[in-house]
Formats: C-alpha cells, sequence, structure tokens
C-alpha cells in the first residue's frame, strides 16, 4: 500500500539515507494539536480514529494514516477540539461537515493546492 501511494522513492534511494529518512519520519508526530485564537485545532493525515478527542489519547495510528470511513459514511463531528484537518482522500473542492475539514484537493493529481490560514 505505501508503494502505490508514493513510497516508491524509498525502495530507490540509498541505504543509509533511506534509513536515515526513516529514522527521522519516526520522530515526527502523527497528530498535531494547535491553540489558536479561533479554538483548538487538530490536524492528522486521514482521520481521527474517535468520536471524542483527547490529546495523547491512545488511538489506533494506522487508521490516523488511512482511515476514510468517516467522509465517505458522512460521519459526524468530533467532539473535543473546535477544528479537525484532513487529507488523504482527494476531492474536487474542500469539504467542511461540521467542525471537520478535508483540504485534499488532489494537487499530487494536478488539482489545485489547498491551504488554510489558522491564524
Amino acid at each position: 500500500m505505501w508503494l502505490m501511494n508514493g513510497g516508491s522513492w524509498y525502495a530507490q534511494a540509498e541505504q543509509p539515507a533511506a534509513k536515515f529518512a526513516l529514522e527521522e519520519c519516526w520522530q515526527l508526530p502523527w497528530i498535531l494539536e494547535l491553540h489558536c485564537q479561533n479554538g483548538i485545532h487538530v490536524i492528522a493525515h486521514a482521520d481521527y480514529p474517535d468520536d471524542d478527542y483527547q490529546w495523547l489519547k491512545k488511538i489506533d495510528l494506522q487508521r490516523v494514516l488511512w482511515d476514510r470511513s468517516r467522509l465517505m459514511n458522512n460521519g459526524c463531528g468530533i467532539r473535543g477540539a473546535d477544528h479537525f484537518w484532513f487529507g488523504h482522500t482527494p476531492l474536487r473542492h474542500r469539504l467542511d461537515r461540521e467542525n471537520l475539514h478535508y483540504i485534499d484537493t488532489g494537487a499530487v493529481f494536478g488539482g489545485e493546492l489547498t491551504l488554510v490560514q489558522l491564524q
């Protein structure tokens, strides 16, 4: 799945560089929580896999990266923060549903790049 979604660079990279890049990636956060003037913003790649958000709550990290079920099933908002921002699933236009914001507009496939100024 990873190779099909842009991970082929890793297989082609020099092994020391690839190993270093992977080790650095493991240091990155899976979820960002930002406190802004207009509330708490949570940023995750694909989804937050619970209906109640809590910082550092134990959750399924694979679903943070890959899950589309909330988006595809017209899921409801998430409690615990004011705004949730997701990508992963290319859409024609930004989609806002309750406090959920889906901003992947397919730039990697020639679509427009969507940027959001949180503060």
